[in-house]
C-alpha cells in the first residue's frame, strides 16, 4: 500500500467520540446509507453487538443477507482531529476519506480527502 504525504487544507473535528471498532468475522447489522452533499460514497450506518453504531465503507461489508453481514477485515471508524498546516501520512484511501497518521503526535485515524492536499516528501 503507498503511503502519501499530505497537508491539511481545513480543519477536522470528530462527531463521534466513541467510533464503532470490530475484528474481521464480527457480525454486523446494516442500516441507512449515507446520502450527502459531500460526494461520500458507499458509507453504511452498522451497529455490533456491544457498540454504539458507527459509519462503515462498503468494502468492509460482507453482506449475507437482508440487513445481515459480517466484517471482512479489522476496522474502526476512528476520525482523525487535525488543524489546517498538519502534515499527515496517508496509507488508505476509501469513499472520499484517508486513513492517516500524524506523526508529530503519534496518533491515527480516518480524515476527509477534501480537508488535505498531497504534497511531496
Amino acid at each position: 500500500m503507498e503511503t502519501k504525504r499530505f497537508v491539511v487544507t481545513q480543519d477536522h473535528a470528530s462527531e463521534y467520540p466513541e467510533p464503532i471498532t470490530f475484528t474481521k468475522g464480527a457480525p454486523l447489522s446494516v442500516g441507512e446509507k449515507y446520502e450527502g452533499p459531500e460526494g461520500w460514497n458507499n458509507w453504511f450506518f452498522c451497529n455490533t453487538p456491544g457498540q454504539q453504531g458507527g459509519w462503515v465503507p462498503a468494502q468492509i461489508i460482507e453482506f449475507i443477507g437482508g440487513a445481515n453481514a459480517r466484517a471482512r477485515e479489522d476496522y474502526t471508524a476512528r476520525e482523525l482531529d487535525v488543524r489546517v498546516g498538519d502534515v499527515l501520512l496517508g496509507s488508505r484511501m476509501l469513499n472520499g476519506w484517508a486513513w492517516c497518521e500524524d506523526p508529530a503526535r503519534s496518533e491515527s485515524g480516518w480524515v476527509p480527502l477534501a480537508n488535505l492536499q498531497e504534497s511531496q516528501p
